[in-house]
């Protein structure tokens, strides 16, 4: 398959493009400033993109048979872009003729308890609301929009960067958390669960999410 990769420079995003990668698939990885991504690989091709210019998102989309926006805003950066992307993302898509799109997006968004969604319980960490609530709010976006395959990849409560096991559940809208009650997941093997949804769609127009 020929996957496009936005965002493809960040901690998730690169592992999304080296899991693509290993299973043999084509990858474009599309980031801003070309000339810093020293990724070398038979399969990979690197092309510059913006995600807030529905035009390169057109360029970067052009006969790929999925996309990936791994977008996350660097220090500094507003996290209401998370929202503010999704429209030309959405265009791009269009233009390119391109339905299968993967978002990845927060755990906020995620339900604890029927109609109780994480990033509204009392002991959501503040630091990482601004981020969840944009998550969030693009997540809304992406509801209305019926023309397009895209699924919305919510990791659990804490990702980070660790062991690709291979093995881990996989879910809709509710939080996953182990027997401890704890809820986790590598950015490896949420790499694993993107492609793995790309390959073998399941949860189209829908949330998924990922955790041990």
């Amino acid at each position: 398959m020929k996957i496009a990769v936005f965002g493809a420079g960040g901690r998730i995003g690169s592992r999304i493009v080296d899991e693509a990668l290993n299973r043999g698939h084509d990858v474009t990885a599309t980031v801003r400033h070309p000339e810093n991504y020293t990724k070398i690989h038979t399969h990979l091709k690197v092309a510059k993109g913006d995600l807030f210019n529905s035009q390169d998102v057109e360029t970067g989309a052009f006969d790929q048979d999925a996309v990936v926006s791994a977008y996350s805003p660097a220090a500094g950066i507003p996290p209401s872009t998370i929202t503010e992307l999704a429209v030309p993302l959405i265009n791009g898509l269009k233009q390119a003729y391109v339905k299968r799109l993967i978002i990845v997006g927060g755990a906020g968004s995620l339900e604890v308890a029927p109609g109780l969604q994480l990033v509204d319980t009392p002991d959501f960490p503040a630091i990482y609301k601004p981020v969840s609530l944009a998550h969030r709010e693009a997540l809304k976006i992406y509801q209305k929009e019926n023309d397009l395959d895209w699924t919305f990849v919510s990791p659990s409560a804490v990702i980070e960067p660790g062991e690709r096991t291979g093995k881990f559940r996989t879910g809709s809208n509710q939080l996953l958390s182990d027997a401890n009650g704890k809820s986790f997941i590598t950015m490896e093997d949420y790499a694993v669960a993107v492609i793995d949804e790309i390959e073998s769609p399941l949860h189209i127009r829908g949330i998924m999410t990922v955790g041990y």
